[in-house]
């Protein structure tokens, strides 16, 4: 157990627990429970959880429970979000939910919310240290985030999430360009107060991460409206079929979990106004989130190197690589690829460290087979 780490979020849709394991000071995610508990959509006009939610959000902490019955309190963190933030009725719930769970709950800041997406996103970058704007659409609140090399330099939580847009302005299911309009001008509403900021910091890459990000892609591509991540003219393209279908019961689209289908509506219609509010024509999708950043946290050593040099490295000790015969050869390939391109001289550039990278793996077929050892290898 003594390598063994725990992350709970108390999300607003969703209630996640992440196992990880620790390898090398890297965190290998080992398995994982979801419930989705949509906590917000038991949040009341005057801000009070109703019983329903409540003996929802139990349940599923009871059955987190279970699995974490052996891990230590030093291993484990439980942090609550948006709706747990504005709930009056929160110190109540607090109570059951951790004799449920058997750990404390902390309910953490928007800011500090953000701050912990973006060391989750950070660690599953390939180059982190390239400047990224990461989004995170949850169920009660929606984080924006600029970042570098692990350090976040803006900050910002807004109060619209994907519960809450989906019960507010599609209340019923319809699918209309009146809906849609209010939802997205809602959403830009919340969006001028931190855009132009934004904008004059810059980035390189935009980066969703989440259940809505995740949804999105999944739908763009399955269907055939993006030939990767998320794009302007594939969110059009989805739009045009939401309005077709005009209903939620009559949304058939390759992609779509019956999880997400309640919520789809409002996230999609955030989404959208991020997209235009902040001019962006394409993300990417990251699988690192609220709860990789909470367990780094937990560890408190971050990677400030490309996560693509650690997995090598990782790979080299776990298949019994002659490490001196394939620095040997990869010094040897990028003397040689110097020689016809000579801009791949510089260790950084991207040939060069594609080359050394496929040359300090280009044995660990040998711990297969030594027959064919090549082919394993590729």
């Amino acid at each position: 157990m003594q390598d063994l780490i725990a992350a709970i979020d108390l999300g607003s849709n969703s209630f996640r627990l992440q196992v990880g394991r620790i390898v090398n000071d890297q965190i290998y995610p080992l398995d994982g429970l979801k419930e989705a508990v949509r906590l917000a959509a038991g949040l009341s006009p005057d801000k009070m959880l109703d019983l329903a939610s409540q003996q929802r959000g139990v349940a599923a902490l009871q059955r987190f429970h279970e699995r974490l019955r052996d891990f230590p309190p030093t291993r484990v963190r439980a942090v609550a979000t948006n709706t747990l933030r504005v709930a009056k009725n929160a110190p109540e719930f607090l109570i059951r939910a951790e004799a449920a769970l058997g750990f404390p709950i902390e309910i953490i800041a928007g800011r500090e919310e953000a701050r912990l997406i973006y060391v989750g996103v950070a660690h599953t970058l390939p180059d982190p240290h390239r400047q990224q704007l990461v989004v995170d659409i949850g169920g009660g609140s929606t984080e924006f985030i600029v970042g570098k090399s692990f350090e976040s330099q803006l900050l910002e939580s807004r109060y619209m999430g994907c519960v809450g847009y989906s019960l507010r302005y599609f209340p019923d299911g319809r699918i209309d360009k009146r809906a849609f309009k209010e939802a997205e001008l809602a959403a830009r509403r919340e969006l001028q107060t931190i855009s132009a900021a934004y904008r004059e910091a810059g980035w390189e890459e935009a980066v969703g991460s989440s259940g809505t990000a995740k949804a999105i892609v999944e739908i763009l591509e399955q269907n055939g409206l993006s030939k990767g991540g998320i794009t302007r003219e594939g969110l059009e393209k989805l739009k045009a079929l939401l309005l077709r279908a005009g209903s939620l019961d009559n949304i058939d689209l390759a992609g779509l979990k019956g999880d997400r289908l309640p919520v789809i509506l409002g996230g999609f219609a955030i989404m959208s106004a991020i997209f235009k509010e902040f001019e962006l024509e394409h993300m990417v999708f990251s699988e690192g989130a609220l709860r990789l950043g909470v367990l780094y946290d937990l560890l408190g050593r971050y990677h400030h190197h490309d996560l693509r040099d650690a997995t090598v490295s990782a790979f080299v000790r776990r298949y019994g690589v002659d490490l001196r015969q394939a620095q040997q050869v990869a010094d040897t390939a990028c003397h040689l690829l110097a020689q016809l391109e000579p801009e791949t001289a510089d260790p950084e550039h991207d040939d060069h460290r594609f080359l050394r990278w496929a040359a300090m793996l280009h044995e660990i077929g040998i711990s297969v087979a030594h027959s064919s050892y090549h082919k394993h290898s590729a």
